[in-house]
């Protein structure tokens, strides 16, 4: 637990206060775990380069060694010291950021394994159109790892609950700061591409699938899109 700091900072997800931003980068710098708003559902996050918030989170999500973890990136230019993008991933991904979207794609050497599948030596990465985020990483001065926020086996510990309050509460106790945006909360996840082979392929269906389809069709890309509807 981080010390003199509140435990609940409220921000306005279009105008987020900077003193307040300032706090929440210093929660992170000092090691700690956070629960963000985001363009889709609330992320669990600390910084990119901190192993003991990236193990807490885990064990917060029960998640093994195999399942990605994302690198929350500012821009462009982050993404591309992250992760190797092709002629055709670049123009793509340009056309599609910021947005609810999460690209698998190879690592560069600058992220720890940690974050990375430990077979493929594959990453997550991510460009969210949220202002609280972006303030974040840019006071920051580097990504944040970010997934998710919910906790398997916990009544209304899933985003999907819909009940903002009783959610954000499970959290309480579990993480330094809890971000409320005081906003509806989201039910969508977002849409996962794995770019990492010739064509793009679809893992998740979650927001912006109109944006991905006009983005898809304006590089006349193919879409490999093996998910159940």
């Amino acid at each position: 637990m981080i010390n003199d700091m509140p435990h609940r900072i409220k921000l306005d997800p279009g105008s987020p206060h900077k003193k307040k931003i300032f706090e929440l980068t210093d929660v992170l710098l000092d090691g700690g775990v956070a629960v963000i708003p985001t363009d889709s559902q609330y992320a669990l996050v600390c910084d990119y380069q901190n192993k003991k918030g990236i193990d807490r989170i885990r064990k917060i999500r029960r998640m093994d060694k195999k399942s990605h973890l994302t690198v929350m990136c500012q821009s462009l230019q982050h993404v591309s010291t992250f992760a190797t993008l092709t002629d055709d991933n670049f123009k793509l991904i340009k056309r599609l950021i910021p947005g609810p979207f999460t690209f698998i794609l190879p690592a560069t050497r600058e992220v720890p394994r940690l974050l990375t599948h430990p077979k493929k030596r594959t990453v997550g990465i991510r460009v969210p159109d949220h202002p609280i985020c972006l303030d974040l990483i840019d006071e920051l001065g580097h990504p944040v790892l970010a997934t998710t926020a919910k906790i398997p086996g916990i009544e209304h510990a899933n985003p999907e609950d819909g009940d903002r309050e009783l959610f954000l509460s499970r959290f309480d106790n579990i993480v330094d700061v809890v971000v409320d945006d005081q906003e509806e909360l989201p039910a969508v996840e977002t849409t996962i591409l794995d770019l990492t082979g010739s064509t793009p392929e679809l893992l998740r269906r979650g927001l912006g699938l109109e944006k991905l389809d006009e983005a898809l069709a304006l590089e006349g890309m193919e879409l490999n899109d093996g998910v159940p509807v």
